[in-house]
């Protein structure tokens, strides 16, 4: 039973198709009381409404074909770690290199789909056993070169970006200033030789920095 003093998990939906993203919506009105949605549309859509609310947990349904940018796909970026619904093996690997936390197929059933958002929302990472070998698997492009070294700082911000945490979360949980927090990331990231959170996240855990 839900602990009625507990804080609700505040997930935002993205999915480019709306039958998708009503069926998912229903499931998870109809069966998740600790689950709070509090963004729902495609991805430009949950990115403008969000208010800078910034959510425990993202549910992305990649769709039947996945678009791609630059010959990669691209994950929601916003701040919380991401379970993504696949049609296939190999959409897993795209959504899995662009940095998704889970990977479950699309028609999972709504019992496994909301334990797997309550696991990775606390920080795990969830996979269909039918998936899981791809967690293990380098990616094409991989770099095994160390990168820059990343100072003590540096490395406790590297394991909080691994958490999904926020600018404003790591801010909180290192007693600095936001603007400090942002300082380190952008750091980071320069020092990982990538451009965004997700990728530092997916490039640290292939070499050994961080465990998902």
């Amino acid at each position: 039973m839900l602990d009625s003093d507990a804080s609700p998990i505040r997930l935002a939906l993205v999915a480019e198709d709306p039958l998708a993203r009503g069926a998912l919506s229903r499931a998870l009105s109809e069966q998740a009381g600790d689950i709070a949605v509090i963004a729902s549309g495609t991805l430009a859509e949950v990115e403008s409404s969000r208010a800078g609310d910034t959510p425990d947990v993202v549910l992305w349904d990649v769709g039947l074909h996945p678009a791609e940018v630059g010959g990669r796909m691209e994950a929601p970026e916003l701040g919380a770690p991401v379970l993504a619904l696949v049609p296939d093996e190999s959409a897993g690997e795209g959504a899995l290199s662009a940095g998704a936390r889970g990977l479950l197929f699309r028609d999972v059933a709504p019992a496994p789909l909301l334990a797997a958002l309550r696991a990775v929302a606390r920080g795990l990472s969830v996979f269909d056993p039918a998936l899981s070998a791809l967690r293990a698997t380098p990616r094409a492009g991989a770099s095994a070169s160390a990168p820059e070294g990343l100072t003590p700082r540096e490395r406790e911000v590297l394991a909080l970006l691994a958490e999904g945490l926020s600018n404003k979360a790591i801010a909180e949980r290192l007693d600095i200033s936001e603007h400090t927090a942002k300082f380190h990331v952008n750091a980071v990231l320069a020092k990982l030789g990538v451009q965004r959170r997700t990728e530092a996240v997916v490039r640290a855990a292939r070499m050994g920095l961080v465990t998902l």
